[in-house]
């Protein structure tokens, strides 16, 4: 029996915090606003795990306005998601991730990322594709305000 997941997920840049995507952190003078770390491209891939088995959304396990979760490591978030993965006895088969950043620039990153994730998730680097685009200076993405990602997994019985 094989399942897919869908997730987007998107926070604002600001000065004064670090930018960390798919685990890896990027030499910038912005970073990206939330609650936890706001690591998009995690909180996307964690969110598509809960989604294939129709557990919810993020804010169900890791809510916004609790204490425990504030500045949280989405590493922590990733693993604890993939566990329930592994509990109701799936295995990933693949994951594909799409980042959305008008001036920060993924391919220098894109490895390092994917091996992140590799590793976070205990999988072949051939399982983790990374893709980044742009937004053609149209929105909130596109003048810089903000980086999203998009990921869809599948799973399958092991």
């Amino acid at each position: 029996m094989i399942r897919i997941g869908h997730a987007w997920d998107t926070h604002p840049l600001v000065q004064n915090r670090k930018l960390i995507l798919g685990g890896v952190e990027f030499k910038s003078d912005i970073g990206l606003f939330g609650h936890s770390d706001a690591d998009v491209v995690l909180h996307a891939i964690a969110e598509s795990f809960l989604g294939s088995l129709a557990l919810g959304d993020l804010g169900t396990f890791f809510p916004d306005n609790s204490v425990a979760t504030k500045n949280m490591d989405s590493r922590i978030i990733l693993k604890e998601c993939y566990q329930k993965v592994l509990q109701q006895g799936y295995v990933l088969n693949n994951l594909d991730i799409t980042i959305y950043s008008e001036h920060i620039k993924i391919s220098p990153q894109r490895d390092a990322i994917r091996k992140s994730i590799a590793s976070l998730l205990d999988a072949e680097l051939n399982q983790i594709s990374v893709k980044a685009t742009t937004w053609e200076s149209m929105g909130f993405i596109g003048r810089g305000e903000a980086i999203a990602a998009e990921c869809v997994c599948l799973i399958e019985k092991e």
